[in-house]
């Protein structure tokens, strides 16, 4: 078996943003109301590098691992709890939601390594698309335009365009078929 000590490809620079990240959106996000100052929380993100539209939204309660690597679309929402551990980029289409205390999750360790060495890919959410609450979406995947994911749903594979798709792991239920008004 080979014990060498696990290594940090992500280097110091970008340990350094990420502990400046944390801190500059403890102090200056966090504690606000979770749909209050949607406009600072922009300006703090893209501070950071993150590719926001005006009209994007972030409630104060969601963590964001790298701003950088963070990209949302007009009206794209990321909610209360949401977890985005955006070690590889992230980006939500236009009128896309991740609802209260979802996980998109970029990064996991090789388990074929005896070292487990850090592997990511990006997590493409299509416009119009909606993560319910509490649902897991796994590195490499690409939700597709108008597509649901159901709360608690645990995605390790791609979700075809205005698919339903619930459970773990996640199957296909239904199209959507959206209903005139």
């Amino acid at each position: 078996m080979n014990n060498t000590p696990y290594v940090n490809h992500l280097g110091r620079k970008h340990q350094i943003i990420r502990l400046l990240w944390g801190i500059t959106w403890a102090v200056g996000a966090k504690w606000l109301p979770r749909s209050v100052g949607s406009g600072w929380k922009r300006f703090l993100l893209r501070l950071f590098g993150a590719k926001i539209s005006s009209t994007a939204a972030v409630y104060s309660s969601a963590k964001v691992y790298y701003p950088a690597n963070l990209e949302m679309d007009e009206y794209a929402c990321i909610a209360s709890d949401v977890d985005c551990y955006n070690v590889a980029p992230i980006r939500l289409g236009k009128f896309s939601t991740v609802s209260q205390g979802a996980f998109l999750c970029t990064a996991s360790h090789n388990i074929t390594s005896p070292n487990h060495e850090l592997i990511t890919s990006p997590i493409t959410i299509g416009d119009q698309a909606w993560v319910g609450a509490e649902a897991f979406v796994c590195m490499g995947v690409t939700i597709g335009d108008g597509a649901v994911v159901g709360a608690r749903a645990a995605v390790f594979k791609d979700v075809d365009p205005w698919s339903v798709v619930g459970g773990n792991p996640a199957k296909f239920i239904k199209k959507r078929i959206i209903k005139d008004a």
